[in-house]
């Protein structure tokens, strides 16, 4: 992989790790959760208890969610699929696009997290919404050559977004059932980030391009 040539990506992975590991390593995962996590019912007015201390402030917590892993393998995972589909899609959407694409993941992870139960008082965190946007670009943007067929009519494409798609929530799942630290897994998230991911992939690209 080409460091320099995936700063963004890099930038991101570095920042995620450093400060999940912290938090894992000093015990302060549930504190953080808490106060970083996404929570749908801080949207609907909720506050935290005065005696908590420090709280993000409730419109930056799909960011500071993605900082906050539940375990290794929670955060593990999750950096190795930012750093491959991270690295390809940089190539393509230059080092803004990424980023815009990370925050758009985000915000559409916690959104889609939010609709069907606003008042869930349940803490969202990892990083995995916002990588479901990276992941959906790198599926849409490099599914063409990677595809050979398609199945039930489908395009070659679309059948690989699918697939891609259908393993990334599967293994976030087992990953999740197997009790290795993530807690539950927030399905509707994941598929919230990917979509955005397919729908910002060509228009960020676009951007990028616009003065070519």
């Amino acid at each position: 992989m080409n460091w320099a040539a995936a700063r963004a990506t890099t930038a991101i992975a570095v920042v995620t790790a450093a400060v999940s590991l912290i938090l894992i390593l000093t015990g302060m995962v549930p504190d953080a959760a808490v106060a970083g996590g996404f929570i749908p019912l801080r949207f609907e007015g909720a506050v935290l208890p005065p005696d908590f201390g420090f709280a993000v402030p409730t419109l930056l917590t799909p960011l500071s969610a993605t900082l906050i892993h539940g375990g290794f393998a929670h955060i593990a995972f999750n950096l190795v699929m930012l750093v491959y589909c991270g690295a390809q899609t940089e190539r393509a959407l230059g080092p803004r696009g990424i980023a815009v694409l990370y925050v758009v993941g985000a915000y559409a992870a916690a959104m889609a997290q939010y609709v069907p139960d606003p008042a869930s008082p349940m803490p969202m965190i990892g990083a995995s919404g916002a990588i479901s946007a990276i992941v959906g670009a790198y599926a849409l943007l490099f599914g063409r050559r990677r595809a050979t067929k398609g199945i039930a009519g489908l395009s070659a494409e679309f059948t690989h977004v699918l697939w891609l798609a259908a393993g990334w929530i599967g293994i976030q799942l087992l990953l999740g059932y197997a009790g290795m630290g993530m807690g539950a897994i927030a399905v509707a998230a994941h598929i919230g980030g990917f979509i955005a991911g397919l729908v910002f992939a060509k228009p960020l690209l676009l951007w990028r391009y616009r003065n070519a």
